[in-house]
């Protein structure tokens, strides 16, 4: 810089200068910040790092533009989407409200009563339209009957052994379908030697034909054409007939004897004849309970006893291989699950019907007392117990006795009597006409009276 200076100072004043930078050729100047790393960073990957090429004259710094996303089109797809489900769903349910297709949905028509080929039964819980029974008709007025046998000292059997006892007797009973052309499928009790069968009347609803399979303990079946004796819609019993001897009979115990807690098994055919003679258990939940059934009150047996369609017109068993009930129906809903709310008709309830089935054919008019009664058991101040008459139904046969409201009822068909069950099951035993003599307490005084048994 002052060899520069000297320079300038003994140049001549007009004389030009030139000033130029020559570079130097120097070591570039690199800045780094060292410090040790962290124990996590020290170890080296595994495997090695494959660093991906940029395509040709792509500048990674400046990546392409995203392509613009159509929501318009998008939500036009959905919303059409959506149409269509709904428009789908509207059209199946006014299918199913109108029966639209109903031939689709139904196998075709067949000659024989066989359903193990594929798609050939079916069950279908939903009511018919026509209910008739055109099977044809088994002769009444037969000699059996059905019995009801105290359990007493009877003893207890395990699964296995209820199972072993009652599954000869537990039937598959198909019946022929003629409108739909079809094959519904429940299941049926032997209780005779001879041949007699108990089932629900709605598994052979609407069929002109039927058939039941026996299996025997080896596990073969035997078809038979059945008869029907007798049935009713109300009670939801039928009672059928086939040719045969010594088949294996259920035995039937006492349904008025079950409390609320004791232990039952179901045996039938869930969903068909593949699943045929399947165990199930629970409990008894409830006792008397009466339940709408299409617009009849039933006095059924409650159960947790698992029961599906299939399993209807089978028998609710006892710890003793007993049959105390037929099973009948399950508490479903559309909007909600329903589990363990199974019911059956009480053997003791059925004992009679099934019997005037197979005398007349059909069962026959009910007694009715005509009068209503508190269930809680009154004490007199003799230390009698009865139960008060609330109401008298006019023109009924308490009314034409002469009974009124206040009187407590002590004594009816040669009983004393000390509950409203007790009540019930006299009366199941009378039959309409018949002359019941009974004794009431009124006003300090007992008054004897006589009751003309009419029908409800």
């Amino acid at each position: 810089m002052d060899n520069f200076r000297r320079e300038l100072e003994s140049s001549p004043a007009d004389k030009e200068v030139v000033l130029t930078y020559r570079p130097q050729e120097t070591e570039p100047v690199v800045l780094r910040y060292e410090r040790e790393l962290p124990e996590q960073m020290r170890k080296m990957p595994e495997t090695p790092v494959v660093q991906e090429r940029v395509p040709v004259g792509q500048n990674p710094l400046n990546p392409p533009e995203k392509p613009k996303k159509h929501w318009g089109v998008r939500l036009y797809v959905g919303i059409s989407l959506l149409v269509i489900v709904i428009c789908t769903g509207v059209g199946i349910w006014y299918a199913g409200q109108y029966d639209w297709g109903q031939s689709s949905q139904q196998p075709p028509p067949r000659d024989d009563l066989r359903p193990w080929e594929d798609d050939y039964y079916y069950w279908n819980d939903e009511a018919m339209k026509d209910t008739t029974i055109s099977i044809p008709v088994y002769p009444t007025g037969g000699e059996t009957r059905l019995r009801l046998v105290q359990a007493e000292s009877l003893p207890e059997l395990s699964i296995q052994e209820v199972y072993d006892k009652v599954t000869p007797s537990v039937v598959a009973v198909l019946g022929k379908q003629a409108k739909y052309a079809g094959v519904s499928v429940g299941t049926g009790v032997i209780f005779s030697a001879d041949g007699y069968i108990i089932t629900n009347c709605h598994v052979i609803a609407g069929c002109s034909q039927c058939a039941v399979w026996i299996t025997d303990r080896y596990g073969v079946d035997a078809e038979y054409e059945a008869k029907v004796v007798g049935y009713d819609a109300d009670a939801d019993l039928a009672v059928l007939k086939v040719d045969g001897t010594e088949l294996p009979a259920a035995e039937f115990g006492v349904s008025d004897d079950l409390q609320v807690g004791d232990p039952v098994y179901a045996i039938g055919n869930p969903l068909g004849v593949e699943l045929r003679n399947t165990l199930t258990d629970g409990i008894v939940s409830a006792i008397n309970r009466d339940v709408d059934v299409d617009g009849v009150t039933m006095t059924l047996i409650q159960t947790t006893a698992a029961l599906n369609s299939g399993n209807s017109g089978g028998p609710l068993i006892n710890q003793y291989g007993q049959v105390i009930g037929i099973n009948t129906i399950k508490m479903m809903s559309d909007y909600d699950t329903i589990e363990g709310l199974g019911f059956a008709i009480p053997s003791s309830l059925a004992l009679r019907w099934v019997n005037e089935l197979i005398e007349f054919g059909e069962i026959q008019p009910q007694p009715v007392l005509g009068v209503v009664v508190n269930r809680i058991p009154k004490t007199l101040p003799d230390g009698t117990t009865g139960l008060l008459l609330e109401e008298i139904t006019p023109g009924q046969s308490g009314d034409r006795a002469g009974l009124r409201a206040g009187d407590c009822l002590v004594r009816f068909a040669g009983q004393d009597i000390v509950s409203f069950q007790q009540l019930l099951n006299i009366r199941r035993e009378l039959r309409v006409g018949d002359a019941v003599a009974a004794r009431v307490f009124r006003d300090g005084k007992y008054v004897d009276v006589t009751m003309i048994m009419m029908a409800g």
